[in-house]
C-alpha cells in the first residue's frame, strides 16, 4: 500500500521527501501506522523499476551525471514518470483482498478519484462484506461470552461491534451513491 500511496501522491505533484514523509503521515496515519524507515527504501525501488525519477528544480541548473536532483536545500525532488502513471492506474485497478483489509482500504480510498467507477464499487462492496462478516463474528462472541465477561470487556467488546455497524451503514451509503452516480 505504501507504493499506491507514494505513486498517488506523486501523480498530484513532484514532492521531495521530507514532503512526501509528511503528505504519507497524513495520509495513511488515520489508517495505520507508517515507518519512515520504508520510505526510502521503496523510493529507491520504485526510481529502480523506472516509476519515478528525480528532478532538479526549475532554478537549478541539471545535476552532473551521476549526480542526483537537489533543490536548494539540497533534497531531492521525486517526480512520477509516464511508466509510473501507468503504473499507478495498474495498481488502482486490481481488486483483491488487500483492497478490503484495514491497512489496503484506507489507501485505495484516498485515491478513489483516480479509480474507475467499477473498480471503486467492487473494493467498496468487498470491504463491506468483510466488515459484515466481522459485526457477526463478534456479535456471536458477544452473545456466546457475555456472562462471562467484566463490564468493560463488555462494554470493549460493544464499542467494537458499534464501530463495525456503523462503517456497514457507510459503505452501504458509499456503494448506494456510487450506483445512482456511476462515472468512469
Amino acid at each position: 500500500m505504501l507504493e499506491i500511496a507514494i505513486l498517488g501522491l506523486l501523480n498530484e505533484a513532484p514532492m521531495h521527501g521530507y514532503e512526501l514523509r509528511k503528505r504519507l503521515s497524513s495520509l495513511l496515519g488515520a489508517f495505520r501506522a507508517f515507518s519512515y524507515g520504508s520510505l526510502y527504501p521503496t523510493l529507491r525501488r520504485l526510481q529502480e523499476a523506472g516509476w519515478i525519477d528525480e528532478e532538479a528544480p526549475l532554478d537549478e541548473a541539471p545535476p552532473a551525471a551521476g549526480f542526483a536532483a537537489r533543490s536548494k536545500r539540497g533534497k531531492r525532488v521525486y517526480r512520477l514518470t509516464a511508466d509510473g502513471k501507468e503504473h499507478f492506474a495498474t495498481l488502482l485497478a486490481e481488486v483483491g483482498p488487500e483492497a478490503y483489509d484495514d491497512e489496503g482500504f484506507g489507501t485505495r480510498l484516498a485515491f478513489f478519484a483516480h479509480t474507475r467507477s467499477d473498480i471503486r464499487l467492487q473494493i467498496l462492496e468487498g470491504r463491506r462484506q468483510r466488515m459484515t462478516e466481522q459485526a457477526d463474528g463478534m456479535r456471536t462472541s458477544i452473545a456466546r461470552t457475555r456472562t462471562r465477561m467484566d463490564r468493560y470487556t463488555l462494554q470493549l467488546q460493544e464499542h467494537g461491534l458499534e464501530s463495525a455497524d456503523r462503517e456497514v451503514r457507510w459503505l452501504t451509503e458509499l456503494i448506494e451513491d456510487e450506483r445512482t452516480t456511476r462515472t468512469d
